[in-house]
């Protein structure tokens, strides 16, 4: 009955047409690609999320689970850290961190596949002579005072932990360190800005600094565990540096009191009073066992991650955050891997914003919803949390949570904005972000791969009104990629707008996209996919004034692709200079400067539109869809089945250039509001047409 359906609409209502003396294209080309819905998944994986290589040592890689034996593509996002050749032959170059991942194109038989983990590459033990020296190279900023080659140090201390007897000390001209066993304490009451480098092992030790001038930590193949707390207890409050040379590592355990001394702070396995800057090219490994909430690490002002270490940190059940920085959180460059598995707490989290520049990221959160004492009401985890605003304009996030009421990022509270009168906007204008949530709701607390804001409302459920909202997100430049199973794939409590880059959004509990004030799409490639409500959701006007927008709700009414808040007088708007595919209606009495059309293509394919010169764009298609609304500049008629050069852009749903192949179709007027053609099941509603 539906491909009967189908075929009324292709020859009903027939606008426009191509002109075969037109087309562009080889007569013999196919017509059709494979249904992606009869495809076989490769499911390429490696056997390992991350994995530590050693410069001149037998290493034994991860290895490529290819069960089909499908043809595959390496690559290396960090080719000066290690390269991969053809064959999947790993080289190493120098220390640092990179991306190793394997991909697949779809073809007649197979989808596309894709897996990646992260390599981390060190020095080989005692490969490196020490450097006595009292000067760092730049750390990637030198206008910054947080590049430490623009500090002038004065003097350095050795201390070598030992796991057979007292740590030792060198180079203590001043008096400053006491050694009770492996219980280091530094007092630098004299004013000397020094470094401090730690070398040796201790299964029962710690340090803890003092001092009144900034300075540097070095960890050059340390390692330190403290049963009882803290393992690196910085109390001065002056910037201090945290060079990373080789593997080092830092713990505490499960029967760890953090006892504090007076009103000392005990808030991490690393904590700081002060700044932290961390910088190397080596391996700082922590590990939070304790079952008092502390964190892995975390300062009482800011964190700044520059150069090239890899910071990884794991916090168990019943321990704290990953990664705190109470001003703010600054990923400059390097790799910070976080996982962390208690209720309630976080990958990253700051108490003002995040901001991520550069460097490799991974953060893995498992931890479900629990009732909050601070704050008096149940709350859930996040892989990042700023209470201010979140922003990325370069380097690679990936974000996991598989916890109940669980949130990849989650930016900008209401009791910011009570303290300070203003939640700054957040904003993505370059960089790779990639978010996986897989919880569900729990105690009213919801999963959600982005949220941005906050809202107050009295009364509940469609009846509710808004009394207070806050949090604004531009999307600029860079990828954004979001897959949410339990709730909305991306909600911004302000207004959305998307003035570039390519943003992939995927939800099958709730909204893809939904914001609160108005929906802007400027420039940029959107793609929003919804299988339980509308696609894109606004509470304000929906506006498309350019890019190309891809949205499909298969749910059907009273959802649709594309909705706006049209019982309070917003509308959703197609302009001139927009492209637009969708799938389950649009919003009845939507306005439109461009003309609408509904198109029959092929399900699971390439299709595309043509302005009667050449190709606007084409549009990967969902499998088992064959009916779309489409609206362009110049629409003239379509073509089905199209082959593209390359992966595709957003996710591969969008492509601009390389289309060849393909048969024309016709278009037909789109007089559909929430239903008509290409409006899913269960459509209707009055017509949409200006």
């Amino acid at each position: 009955m539906k491909k009967i359906v189908l075929l009324l609409v292709g020859i009903a209502f027939v606008l426009t047409g191509c002109d075969p003396n037109d087309s562009p294209f080889s007569p013999d080309g196919p017509d059709e690609q494979p249904n992606a819905s009869n495809l076989k998944d490769p499911a390429l994986a490696w056997s390992s999320d991350s994995f530590e290589a050693t410069i001149g040592a037998g290493n034994t890689f991860p290895t490529l689970s290819n069960t089909f034996g499908v043809s595959v593509r390496y690559e290396s996002s960090q080719p000066e850290v290690a390269t991969i050749n053809e064959s999947g032959v790993i080289t190493l170059v120098a220390c640092g961190s990179t991306l190793i991942q394997a991909s697949s194109d779809a073809d007649e038989k197979y989808s596309a596949s894709s897996d990646s983990y992260l390599l981390t590459v060190i020095s080989s033990p005692g490969s490196d002579p020490d450097d006595e020296s009292l000067s760092f190279s730049s750390t990637g900023d030198p206008s910054s005072d947080d590049d430490i080659s623009n500090t002038t140090f004065s003097g350095r201390i050795t201390i070598t932990f030992s796991e057979n007897g007292d740590a030792s000390v060198q180079g203590d001209s001043y008096g400053y360190v006491s050694v009770d066993g492996n219980k280091v304490t530094v007092n630098n009451t004299g004013g000397e800005v020094l470094i401090y480098e730690l070398k040796g092992t201790t299964s029962n030790g710690f340090i803890k600094v003092y001092g009144i001038k900034k300075q540097a930590i070095v960890l050059n193949g340390v390692s330190i565990t403290n049963p009882d707390g803290a393992a690196l207890n910085n109390q001065n409050k002056k910037r201090t540096f945290i060079v990373v040379k080789g593997s080092n590592t830092l713990s505490d355990s499960a029967s760890a009191s953090y006892t504090a001394e007076g009103e000392e702070d005990l808030k991490a396995v690393l904590f700081s009073e002060a700044q932290l800057i961390f910088s190397g090219n080596g391996l700082l490994t922590v590990n939070a066992l304790n079952n008092q909430g502390k964190s892995g690490i975390a300062s009482d002002d800011y964190i700044r991650l520059m150069d090239k270490p890899t910071i990884k940190i794991n916090a168990g059940g019943s321990a704290g955050h990953g990664f705190k920085g109470k001003d703010y959180v600054q990923l400059s460059n390097g790799s910070l891997v976080v996982s962390t598995a208690a209720a309630l707490k976080k990958g990253i989290s700051s108490d003002d914003y995040v901001l991520v520049e550069g460097g490799t990221h991974m953060v893995t959160v498992s931890g479900g919803v629990a009732y909050d004492d601070e704050d008096a009401e149940y709350s859930g985890t996040a892989g990042v949390k700023a209470d201010n605003y979140f922003a990325m304009t370069g380097g690679s996030l990936t974000i996991k949570n598989t916890g109940d009421g669980g949130k990849g990022i989650n930016a900008g509270s209401y009791d910011f904005d009570a303290e300070n009168h203003t939640v700054s906007d957040s904003y993505i204008s370059g960089g790779s972000l990639t978010i996986t949530t897989t919880g569900r709701e729990s105690y009213d607390v919801s999963a959600k791969g982005i949220k941005i804001g906050w809202v107050t409302k009295s009364g509940s459920g469609d009846h509710a009104k808004v009394t207070g909202n806050a949090g604004k997100l531009t999307i600029s430049g860079g990828t954004v990629i979001v897959n949410s199973t339990g709730g909305e794939g991306l909600e911004v409590k302000g207004d959305l707008t998307f003035d570039g880059g390519e943003t992939y959004v995927s939800s099958t509990g709730d909204d893809a996209i939904n914001c609160q004030g108005d929906l802007t799409v400027n420039n940029g490639y959107v793609y929003a996919f919804s299988s339980q409500n509308d696609a894109m959701d606004s509470n304000g006007n929906t506006k498309l004034n350019g890019g190309f927008v891809m949205a499909i709700c298969t749910r059907g009414n009273p959802e649709v692709a594309i909705d706006a808040n049209s019982e309070e007088g917003k509308k959703l708007y197609i302009n001139n200079g927009a492209t637009l595919v969708a799938y389950g209606g649009l919003e009845s009495g939507y306005s439109a400067s461009q003309s609408v059309y509904s198109m029959s293509g092929s399900a699971g394919s390439w299709n595309a539109l043509y302005n009667g010169k050449s190709f606007i764009a084409a549009f990967k298609a969902p499998a088992s869809i064959s009916s779309y609304i489409v609206s362009a500049p110049a629409l003239s008629c379509g073509y089905k089945g199209v082959i593209i050069s390359g992966e595709g852009r957003c996710n591969g749903t969008w492509a601009t250039d390389g289309i060849s192949g393909g048969s024309s179709v016709t278009l037909s007027d789109y007089n559909g509001g929430n239903g008509g053609p290409g409006g899913g099941p269960g459509g209707g509603g009055p017509g949409g047409r200006p």
